[in-house]
């Protein structure tokens, strides 16, 4: 299969381009590296079914494209104000590559008969007041929070994928991903990375709030391997799917799990909350599990492992 891969050069996107290289498929992968690394996929530049397109996926491609299948991951996706490659700081981008980002995609699926996947994400639940949450929630989310930017160019990018599968019948899927650790992570502010670098350097780790608010870390191998179930199974035609890991862990659990695992003499240094910060966040996967026969499988400590590793050697 011929697939074309959108934000493959970011974290998510070049483990899966390395994934289905590996399963014998031919790889576009599509960046326009504002968030992304051409580092990340160095070690694909030699494969000869691999191929990298520098573009903004909000224009089209000039070139003729042919693919079987797209997965759309293109997009900003920390939250951190204060790291000059968050959506915060790209915001106008990140609504843009979510919503004519998608429509140029989804037209591009349409010419060729392609499969479509879209990547959203857990934010399109905002804060949520369901526990855990299932894809039928709607969710609590501020259209012009801090956060909008990300959490409504989700939201639009999901009902204009949807709309394609009604409207044209094209074979389109979402993905709402939660939580996602591992080797190839940007050091952008998300919380798995933050705490690793800041326990290998002894630093205090920062915890916001009390440090009771909750994440569901998934490691990304299992995340791969579900994206690739959702475009293959004829069950995920037209439907949408939480990927993550249930098992829920409060953030000062998480801190002091990674500062043994790496043996630092780190503090806890305790920061105010940022503004719309959900307070849980934890996935309901029985609907994957029935439809694709997916559920994570790598236990949190092996996962924080190998990340803590692939940093120390960095």
């Amino acid at each position: 299969m011929k697939c074309l891969i959108t934000g493959g050069a970011g974290f998510i996107g070049s483990h899966l381009c390395e994934k289905l290289l590996k399963l014998g498929h031919e790889v576009i992968c599509v960046d326009n590296l504002i968030t992304g690394n051409e580092k990340n996929i160095q070690n694909l530049a030699s494969d000869p079914k691999f191929q990298f397109i520098k573009h903004d996926v909000t224009k089209p491609l000039t070139e003729k494209i042919y693919t079987q299948a797209i997965f759309h991951l293109a997009s900003p996706a920390s939250p951190n104000k204060d790291n000059p490659k968050s959506y915060i700081n790209f915001p106008i981008e990140t609504l843009l590559a979510n919503s004519l980002g998608t429509y140029q995609l989804l037209e591009l699926a349409k010419k060729n008969n392609a499969k479509f996947l879209y990547a959203s994400s857990s934010e399109v639940y905002g804060d949520p007041q369901e526990h855990p949450q299932r894809e039928s929630y709607r969710g609590n989310v501020s259209s012009i929070g801090l956060r909008s930017c990300y959490d409504e160019g989700k939201r639009f990018g999901e009902a204009i994928t949807i709309a394609y599968f009604r409207k044209f019948q094209l074979d389109t899927r979402i993905v709402r991903i939660f939580n996602t650790y591992g080797p190839k992570m940007a050091d952008d502010g998300r919380v798995v990375v933050t705490f690793i670098l800041q326990a290998l350097k002894n630093k205090p780790l920062t915890v916001f709030g009390d440090g009771s608010q909750t994440r569901s870390p998934c490691y990304v191998s299992d995340l791969v391997e579900g994206l690739i179930r959702a475009m293959e199974s004829p069950k995920a035609s037209g439907e949408v799917f939480n990927l993550g890991n249930p098992e829920e862990y409060a953030i000062l659990e998480l801190a002091n799990i990674i500062k043994n695992l790496t043996g630092s003499k780190s503090e806890i240094a305790y920061h105010s909350l940022p503004e719309d910060d959900p307070t849980r966040r934890c996935p309901d996967i029985e609907k994957a599990k029935e439809a694709l026969d997916w559920e994570p499988k790598v236990p949190l400590e092996e996962g924080l492992r190998k990340t803590i590793e692939y940093f120390k050697n960095l």
